[in-house]
């Protein structure tokens, strides 16, 4: 089984959706999906004294601008297992340009953890938060000497058609069987 491919993206889309978490919140270490076998593989261990600020991972049977699934961060008040399937609701974007290529991030929420699923929107959360969001993204491949440019942050609404679309380019690759770079 490949969690990228074989794990439905939801239900209630683009708004809400599953969410297959690779990297805890609080953990220095990039894990990506190895995307042939559909294991975790240690991708690096992030140069700068940074964490992540969030769960971090991607909806499945998504394709991005980047070539990978889409990401999401989602807000949790608990680090998340890798590997683990999450129920969450997109509450906002996050749109980068990571190395020259653009890389948008939904910004999600766990829809069962009692302390974040009562929001709807990025705008609700504390600005401490969101400037802890962005500031990482600015500052985590600083000292690998790559450059990052993170764009302010977007309402949920504006979530909808890059999922839409992430779903769309996953869904004609697979009917086109181009084979996903891996």
């Amino acid at each position: 089984m490949n969690p990228w491919h074989d794990v439905t993206p939801g239900i209630s889309l683009p708004s809400e959706f599953t969410a297959v978490i690779e990297i805890p919140m609080g953990s220095s270490i990039k894990y990506e999906l190895d995307k042939e076998t559909g294991l975790l593989k240690l991708d690096r261990i992030l140069y700068s004294a940074v964490y992540y600020p969030a769960n971090y991972g991607f909806i499945p049977q998504t394709l991005a601008e980047d070539d990978d699934p889409l990401d999401v961060l989602v807000l949790c008040q608990e680090p998340v297992a890798p590997l683990t399937l999450v129920a969450a609701r997109a509450i906002g974007l996050m749109s980068m340009v990571d190395c020259g290529k653009p890389d948008h991030k939904i910004l999600a929420v766990a829809i069962h953890d009692p302390e974040y699923n009562s929001f709807q929107d990025a705008r609700e959360l504390p600005i401490h938060k969101m400037n802890m969001l962005r500031r990482f993204f600015q500052d985590y491949k600083q000292l690998e000497g790559k450059s990052v440019i993170v764009n302010e942050l977007q309402p949920a609404e504006s979530t909808h058609p890059i999922i839409e679309d992430s779903l769309r380019r996953y869904d004609m690759a697979r009917r086109k069987g181009i084979r996903f770079k891996i």
